[in-house]
């Protein structure tokens, strides 16, 4: 089957895309195109044409895998000239998404109709790009030229309604009756003799000061952004420049920017997402199992943040506490939470209702009742998971998938305290849970297939990315902070102030720093998890045992005056880390920016590169997609591994054996994987 075809219906020529599985414009697409309009062109019958698509997807984009291969005419900008120059009109009959090059192909055709659950959008400022075909010339000569710089800029998809209001969708049509109200429409136009090529327009100078004030705002908040600058050039040149000359500067700063390092990591991380998505590897036939009802075990902050994630995607959920106090406190926290987003403007009063029905809050654990998933959101012990685990193999209904939401323990000793461990497996949310997208789904040795596919479908269901990990003390993510964070209390040790430490993360992307973070977090929740696994963090412990907790307790690495969420740097916390630091026999020094970098982040590639060697995380992109969604890595520098790649494993394995050295801890040598790569001049993904 062709990937576009030509259907002829009195007098309109019908051209459907169809290149499953998102109708994307590589070659093939675009050379059907162009011969199907060059043949609907030169046919006396034809009146008019119409784009269309098999399947629920117009057309997502380009496609990106071609971006490094040698161009293949007909490029996207030479088949929308081709539509241009066609003096037959077009109408896009859009069903689904039409992203990128998609919608620049809607935006090229005279007349645009959609379906209801159609979304529209320029997203490529998300991949360090701008739209390459036309798209920031022929949206501002379509609508409010201020608001199209807003659209691009942000990236995000429109609702065919959002759309129609701005005027880039002209009807919307229930999609059963799209092709024919398509066809009709598209004859009444060709009787009308109607065309609308935006090519053909200028956007008027009137509105040229309200997109200089828009501008102004959106390179204020995204400095440094150069896809963001590009995009403000483009619209500008809209009303500076010919269409000819002003899409000739688009195509020439789009071709630098594919370019750019930033682009090319924030493709890298586009792969990536889906590379970690993909099925993992399971028996023929194996199916996740239904889930529609779910009980969490434990109603505090991460048990409720569970709890409303499930509810947003309208899944029954009963959270079980130990006691009634413990049940009303829990039942609190998410209806404020959902007053508080009632107040924000974030859902309606009667949205709050609807979840909130949906909610109970019971004592006992006998109160699993016929849950298909249950999640223990407990206390991290092992003593208590057990416990928890044995009681719900004896209560909870056959087939029962049972989740543990330990961040760091061992599932495999958890899922023993059971007859069942085929059905137990890992489910590390992230706080707050009902915001932070990734979890972690940790696959024990017993862990059924069906098991597995049942917890990445919920979390997808959920509008979570769930990436698969095996057991190992802190799974991927919580594993490799663990070496941050042990160099951030050696760099305090040795001389650098919290301040330098967090400066140094948060000019390389982070929003927070290390220090920052733990105080916001609270640093009795390390302490407490160092003291019940026997390690040590003089700096840190230091601070506890001087009652600096953070912010709760208005002192931690900074201090917090009149309870301030900023927190300013405190002499008596130097006086306390200076004291642990004589106490340990370690000379203080000052620290250079660089290698406050380095000793924070190659410790963490190092053991991620121990990960893949002991195979807890199958794929370098898994430990990048964890990095990216569960701990902010800056998604322009590609995660970790991707890092580590761009810097040179040979550089990093050097700077590993001068730390392991100079800190006698041979935990700091470079792995064996990331030694071998080294001398053989790769990276983790050559």
């Amino acid at each position: 089957m062709p990937p576009v075809t030509l259907e002829k219906r009195n007098g309109i020529a019908l051209l459907i895309i169809d290149n499953p599985p998102v109708n994307a414009l590589g070659h093939a697409v675009r050379a059907g195109l162009a011969e199907s309009i060059r043949a609907a062109e030169a046919d006396g019958t034809v009146e008019a044409i119409v784009i269309a698509s098999a399947g629920k997807t117009f057309i997502a984009g380009a496609d990106i895998k071609e971006f490094n291969a040698p161009p293949q005419p007909p490029s996207l900008p030479e088949l929308l000239a081709a539509i241009d120059a066609c003096k037959k009109p077009f109408v896009a009959a859009i069903d689904g998404a039409a992203l990128g090059g998609g919608l620049e192909v809607a935006l090229t055709c005279d007349f645009r109709l959609a379906t209801p659950a159609s979304t529209l959008g320029l997203p490529e400022v998300k991949l360090g790009l701008i739209p390459g075909a036309g798209g920031t010339q022929r949206l501002p000569r379509l609508i409010d030229p201020a608001a199209a710089l807003s659209m691009m800029a942000e990236g995000n998809p429109k609702t065919a309604e959002a759309a129609a209001r701005l005027g880039i969708v002209d009807e919307i049509i229930p999609a059963e009756n799209l092709l024919d109200v398509a066809v009709t429409f598209a004859r009444q136009r060709a009787a009308e003799g109607a065309k609308r090529r935006l090519s053909e327009r200028t956007p008027a100078s009137a509105e040229r000061a309200a997109v200089e004030e828009a501008a102004t705002k959106i390179l204020k908040k995204r400095a440094g952004e150069p896809q963001v600058e590009a995009i403000v050039r483009c619209v500008r040149a809209a009303f500076e420049e010919s269409f000819k000359d002003a899409t000739r500067l688009e195509r020439e700063l789009f071709l630098q920017l594919k370019e750019n390092e930033r682009s090319k990591a924030l493709r890298y991380a586009f792969f990536a997402e889906r590379e970690a998505a993909r099925k993992p590897q399971v028996a023929e036939g194996a199916a996740p199992r239904p889930v529609k009802q779910v009980a969490i075990i434990g109603g505090g902050t991460m048990g409720s943040g569970i709890a409303i994630a499930f509810l947003d995607a309208g899944i029954a959920t009963t959270v079980i506490e130990t006691d009634e106090a413990g049940a009303s406190r829990a039942a609190e926290r998410i209806s404020g939470n959902y007053q508080s987003a009632v107040d924000r403007g974030r859902i309606s009063a009667e949205q709050k209702e609807d979840r909130l029905s949906l909610l109970k809050t019971e004592v006992g654990l006998d109160k699993v009742g016929q849950a298909d998933l249950v999640v223990e959101a407990a206390f991290e012990d092992m003593a208590v998971k057990r416990e928890i685990f044995s009681t719900l193999d004896r209560i909870a209904k056959p087939r029962a998938v049972l989740a543990t939401n330990t961040s760091y323990l061992d599932v495999n000793e958890i899922a023993a305290a059971t007859a069942r461990p085929e059905d137990v497996l890992g489910m590390h949310f992230f706080s707050p849970a009902n915001i932070m997208q990734l979890v972690e789904v940790v696959r024990a040795s017993a862990t059924s297939d069906e098991t597995l596919l049942t917890a990445i479908a919920t979390a997808k269901m959920l509008q979570k990315t769930p990436v698969v990990v095996g057991v190992g003390h802190g799974f991927v993510g919580n594993r490799m902070l663990a070496r941050r964070s042990e160099q951030v209390d050696r760099l305090l040790l040795e001389g650098a102030s919290p301040s330098e430490i967090d400066a140094a993360l948060t000019e390389f992307g982070f929003k927070m720093g290390p220090c920052a973070m733990g105080d916001l977090a609270g640093l009795d929740i390390s302490w407490r998890m160092r003291k019940a696994t026997g390690r040590r963090a003089p700096a840190a412990d230091a601070l506890c045992e001087a009652g600096r907790l953070g912010q709760k307790t208005g002192r931690g690495y900074y201090l917090y005056p009149d309870a301030s969420r900023k927190g300013v740097p405190d002499p008596e916390a130097e006086t306390i880390i200076q004291a642990a630091a004589e106490r340990e026999g370690i000379a203080r020094r000052t620290i250079s920016r660089q290698e406050i970098l380095q000793r924070l982040i190659y410790p963490m590639i190092n053991e991620g590169a121990r990960i893949l060697e002991e195979g807890i995380a199958e794929r370098p992109a898994d430990i990048d997609v964890i990095w990216l969604h569960g701990y902010a890595w800056p998604r322009w520098r590609g995660g970790p591994m991707y890092y580590a790649d761009q810097m040179g494993l040979a550089t990093i394995a050097a700077e590993l054996e001068r730390l392991s050295t100079d800190q006698k801890d041979e935990s700091l040598a470079p792995a064996g994987l990331l030694a071998s790569l080294a001398r053989e001049g790769k990276g983790f993904h050559s």
